[in-house]
Order: C-alpha cells, then structure tokens, then sequence
C-alpha cells in the first residue's frame, strides 16, 4: 500500500516531462481563506520553511507539493550522483535537473517564479509550479497549495480578484480524485468556514473532505474547541484534525518546525489530553497519507482505464499526423490516388466516411434529378403564360389576310414551341446545381476521407485547384448538351409521335361524341345536306387522306366542320337582312379585349391547348429523362474517368515535389508533441500494470 503514492509521483513526472494535465491524478487540494493557517500547515508536514510569507494574497500561483520519502539508501546514492551533501533537497520542475538543497533558496525560486507569470501587482495565475521535497521525515504526500479565499481587493489587485481565486480553487477540489483538506482557523466561527462552504459544493457527500482546525492556541479565554473537534459543531466524514500553528513572532525569530512540533504536543496534552493522540501535526501527516493510500488505491482502476483510452486516442492522432516524408515521390501519387479514390467512392456512395446529417455526393445527385429537377418541372403549367387571348391571336396571325376555313397548322408549332422552351431553364439550373454538390464532395473529401492532406496545405490547395478547374472546364460543355436537348425538341414537332397521334384520338371521338350530340338536337325544318359533312361518305374519306381518326389535323378539321355547322343553323333561322350597309372605317385594327369568344373561337382554342398540352407532357417526359443522362455523361462520369490522370498530369512533376510536400509550420511540432505524450500514456500504463501486479489490488 505504501508504495502507491510513489506511483502517482510518477505517473505526475511522467506527464510534467509533456506538460499535460489530461489526466485527473490523486491529490490533497489545501483550501482556506487568507490568513487560516494553510501554508503553516503545509510547511509543518514537509518540516521545513519553504513557503514565501507576508500579509494579503501571499500565494498567487498553484504549489503543486510532492513530498517523497526517501531511505538512506537512495539518499547515499543522490548524494554520489549529484556531487551534493545533505540529507534533504528539492528540485522544481521548470528549472530542470538543478537540486536546491537550500531551502531559503527554495523560498526565494518561488517567489521569483511567481512574479515571473503573475506579476508583482498582487493578481493571480493558474500556471502551477512544481516542486518535490525529498526528505526521510516526510511521508509520501502530493499537495497542492492554492490562493487563499479573499472577499474584497486590496491595493492593486483585480476587482474580481474573487471570483478568479473561487474558479481556481473550483478547478483543482471539482477533480474526483482529489481529497479537499479544507482548513478554518479555530478564532472564527466553524459554521461560517468558506473553505468547508466551498467544499461542499463539489462534494456534497464529503466523501473526500477532510478538515482541518488550526490556532487553537489562539481561542478567546475560556474558550475551546472540544465540540468542533469532535464533530458536534459541523461533522465531516473524514474527520477533524486541530493543530498548532508558529507564530508570526515565532517565525520572525526563525524557530524551527521540529521545535513548534513538539511544542505543539505539549499544548495538546495539557489543553485536549484526551484528543491529544487523534490530532497535531504527525497525525495529520499520517491520516493523510493513509487516505491518499486508500484513494489511490480505489481511483487506480479507473485511472488505468483512462490512460488506455487516450493513449488510444493519441495513437490515431499521431497516425494521422502521418511519419516523415522520405520518397516524396511515391507520397505524392499516393496522396493523389487515394483523393481520386475517395471522390469517386464519395460519388458511388461506397466512401469510408459516410455523412450522416445530410445528403452527399451521389446521393444529392441523385435527389438533384428526380426530386428536385423532377419536381419543378411537374410543376410546369403546359399553358402556364398563355391565355385564350395569346391563342385566338397566333391563330389569326397565322393566316394571314384571307379568312382561313381550318385552323393553320403554324398557330400549333408557334405556340407549342413557345412552351417547350420553358423547360430550358430548370434544365440548367439542374447541371448548375449538379455541379455546385460535385464542388461540394472537393471539401468533403478534404475533411473527412484524407485527412493525410491536412499536413500538406499546399498540396491540398493545388488538389482543390485542378478538380474546380476540371469541373470549370465541363461546364459550359454540359450546359451546351442541354441546351441542345430543347433545341432538339423544337426543331421539328413531330406531330406523328405516337402518343401525341393516341391523345389526338382521343380527342377526336370527343368531337364526334359532340357534333352527334349537336344533330339530334338540331330542329327538324333544317335539310340533311345542310348538315355537318355527318351524312356524307366524303368526310371520313378526307379524314384518312389526313391521316385518320388519330391525326391531328383531322381534328383541327372536325373542329371547322363543327363550327360550320353552327354557321348554317345561325343562317337557317335567322334569314339575313336584306338592307345591312353601313359607315365603316376600314383603318381600324381590332385589337383582342376581354369579351364572349364566339362558339367557334372557343372551340378553336379548345382544340389547341388540348394540342398544345398533349405534346408539351410528351417533350416533358424526354426531357426529364435525357437531362440526368446528359449531366452524367458529360459532367459527373467525365471527371470520375478523368480525375486521376487529370490530377497526375498536373501535379506529378519533380521541380514540385518539395514545393507541395511542404508541411504546415505547426504540423512537426503537434507530431512531436502527440508522440511524447503516447509515450507517458504507455509509460504511465506500464508503471500501474506493475504495480498492479505488485499489489494485486
């Protein structure tokens, strides 16, 4: 048991040589306000004065105090090593391998330590100092001296000087494998202790508290502390522990802290006899010990589990560091395959780094095309933008200045073509948005799946470079094969396309549902002959030199036939008057305003967006489907093909090697620095398992 508190020194040396705190070690943590006596309490169990002395905040720096024990043995062998002569020494981190064995110079190194970090205006600094006393009338302790707690600021210390002493102090006792020695001087009263007010904050349960009384000589007369320290006041599980403190006047007059020891056992036997065995000094000295003993021994378990995991940690760290580069040449075209392999993974959806928290790569290509660029274009109106007026009006325009007996042809391929071409811009918009996610997968690529690249900025940069340069360069060639796509569309409307000839059909048999409709309705003094082309063999015949019941022209013709009809009933029942002269002014332009289109007219127009519709939902279909497969072939499967060679022939050169193989300036350091702390974490791991196996615990 005893020789778990030399471990926990080493595992402190092992991580001071990296300067880490990662690991949460066991301690004792001293706690007070100024002027309670911590530093007295601390220099009575080291047994010797080392702490600098004055009035205010006095200690201004954490003291991280390990004190070791140490047999003649090992003092003899010091001694030979070191060239020195004396039985007790110490040695501060930050100055090396030096040995003090002066302990007034001890005293002055801290102050001028002090000063040199937190300054001379009283202000404060949680950049620990350490420091190791060797002794063989210490008994294995690691101690941490903090500032002690202040309420209001004196001279040219900080306004909130408060509140930066109350986080320090909160940093080191929240550690859970720290014990809280929270030491009140026995003149106040015990239930107004910050320091057990403070403590209980981060151990409610005082599970880890332990208290301390000091200047019990210094009670009013007639007063004592028996009840405080017998826990009726405020008890603490770990216990209460009243000790004597020098006195300012003792220390002025340099005496000795074996003599004040001794004196202070003297006082407990006269004033406490039956509590003089359970407090004082050496019982303290010794309670603590055992209690770090006991803390280590249950915090080891846990502290081994911690080590493995960082050490863990820090091997994949310094992985991805990556090793010196020695054949530049065979990193370079390593690098740049594996990017290559890792943007087309990325695309086919077979990367190693798969995102979870949105779409990426491929698979936004993919939502590109069939939900996004599908989507908008379902939501294109096939007549969106055109109105009754805009196609009475095509179909006057078209011909011309005789009156037409069927509706023009041109009127159709005019209008129709005027919305096809709205599928143009979707279209485009379709390859940009392709081509901003193909960016996108650059960056992906470059966090999460290469991670080798980050040592090489330069390379990385080139990288980007070349892909948005080949990306660049395939755009306008993509954008030129859509555009075509619609070009293609409109350059010949092929009014034969077989489910543009069934929808025509269709609305065919509507028309002929409709003029029957119309006959039986029409009144019995109007001759057959008269009819529409009903009765006659000639229309069907015209029909099929049109091109059948499914051609659209036949319908185009059904519809004058229809409106024909309607004219000769109009004449039938109505005989034209025999006088209609009147002024007309032959100048005027009749311009379209909104009012009731004739029968005709409407049956017109009905005819052409039924057209127009029917044949816009078939080029929406072949655009749909041959503008994914454009953007795939021309853009997204080109630069796939293309990427390594692209990226080789640009890159793999030999007067850029050393240029794009160039570490960040921080990428050595943090290597070196990764390195070393793996080797504590090892080397820490290694002293537990041994004494793991020492101790069986």
């Amino acid at each position: 048991m005893e020789a778990l508190i030399p471990v926990i020194n080493k595992l402190q040396d092992v991580f001071n040589t990296v300067g880490a705190d990662i690991i949460q070690l066991p301690q004792i943590v001293v706690v007070g306000t100024q002027s309670s006596g911590k530093s007295s309490v601390l220099e009575s169990l080291v047994g010797r004065d080392i702490l600098p002395r004055g009035t205010g905040v006095v200690t201004r720096r954490p003291l991280i105090l390990q004190l070791v024990h140490i047999d003649p043995e090992d003092r003899r062998k010091t001694n030979e090593e070191n060239g020195i002569d004396g039985e007790e020494w110490g040695k501060f981190l930050h100055t090396k391998n030096k040995i003090y064995t002066d302990f007034e110079e001890i005293r002055a190194e801290i102050e001028a330590e002090t000063e040199r970090l937190s300054g001379s205006n009283k202000g404060i600094s949680d950049e620990p100092i350490h420091l190791k006393i060797f002794s063989p009338h210490v008994v294995n302790l690691t101690l941490v001296d903090l500032p002690g707690i202040t309420k209001v600021p004196v001279g040219d210390q900080p306004r909130d000087i408060e509140i930066q002493i109350r986080e320090l102090i909160l940093k080191y006792i929240s550690n859970p494998n720290s014990i809280i020695l929270a030491v009140t001087a026995a003149n106040t009263d015990m239930a107004t202790s910050e320091a057990l007010k403070v403590a209980r904050e981060v151990d409610p349960d005082g599970r880890r508290t332990l208290a301390v009384v000091t200047k019990l000589d210094l009670m009013d007369a007639g007063t004592d502390a028996m009840d405080v320290l017998m826990g009726r006041v405020i008890p603490v599980k770990l216990g209460i522990i009243g000790v004597v403190n020098r006195s300012q006047l003792d220390i002025n007059q340099k005496k000795l802290v074996v003599d004040s020891i001794r004196d202070e056992h003297a006082f407990l036997q006269k004033k406490y006899p039956s509590l003089a065995n359970r407090n004082g000094t050496k019982y303290l000295a010794r309670t603590l010990n055992r209690l770090l003993m006991h803390h280590i021994r249950d915090c080891l378990p846990e502290l081994k589990t911690r080590i493995n995991v960082l050490a863990a940690q820090y091997q994949s760290l310094l992985n991805s560091y990556g090793n010196p580069v020695d054949d530049k040449s065979a990193t370079l075209l390593q690098l740049i395959t594996k990017f290559a392999a890792e943007y087309c993974n990325t695309i086919e959806g077979t990367a190693k780094y798969i995102e979870t928290a949105e779409l990426c790569g491929g698979a936004r290509i993919c939502y590109i095309f069939h939900e996004t660029f599908g989507r908008t274009l379902e939501s294109v109106d096939p007549l969106g933008g055109l109105t009754t007026i805009d196609v009475l009006t095509a179909i006057r325009n078209a011909t011309g200045p005789r009156p037409a007996l069927f509706v023009p042809e041109v009127s159709f391929e005019l209008l129709v073509k005027r919305q096809v071409k709205r599928l143009e811009e979707p279209s485009l918009r379709c390859v940009e948005l392709v081509h901003e996610e193909m960016q996108r997968i650059i960056q992906h690529c470059s966090n999460y799946s290469t991670q080798e690249l980050l040592r090489f900025p330069k390379l990385l940069d080139a990288i980007v470079e070349v892909v948005t340069s080949l990306l660049r360069r395939r755009l306008p060639i993509t954008n030129d094969m859509v555009h075509n796509l619609v070009a293609i569309e409109l350059a010949y409307i092929n009014t034969k396309h077989p489910d543009f000839a069934d929808a025509c059909g269709l609305m065919n048999n509507n028309l002929d549902e409709q003029r029957r409709h119309r006959l039986k309705e029409m009144p019995a003094g109007v001759p057959r002959d008269k009819a529409p082309a009903g009765g006659s063999q000639s229309a069907p015949a015209g029909e099929q030199t049109e091109g059948g019941t499914g051609s659209w022209r036949g319908m185009l013709k059904r519809g004058e036939e229809g409106a024909s009809s309607d004219r000769v009933t109009l004449q039938t029942q109505i005989p034209p008057s025999p006088q209609r002269s009147h002024a007309v002014n032959l100048l005027d332009v009749p311009v379209p305003v909104t009012r009731k289109l004739s029968a005709r007219e409407q049956r017109d127009c009905e005819v052409i967006e039924r057209l127009i519709k029917s044949y816009f939902l078939i080029v929406r279909k072949n655009i749909q489907d041959s503008v994914p497969k454009a953007v795939m072939h021309f853009l997204v499967n080109h630069v796939k093909d293309c990427l390594q060679s692209e990226l080789v022939g640009q890159l793999y050169k030999a007067p850029l090697l050393d240029d794009l193989l160039t570490e960040s300036e921080d990428m050595a350091q943090r290597r070196t620095e990764a390195a070393d702390m793996l080797k504590a974490l090892q080397k820490s791991s290694q002293v537990i398992a041994e004494i793991r196996e020492t101790h069986m615990w």
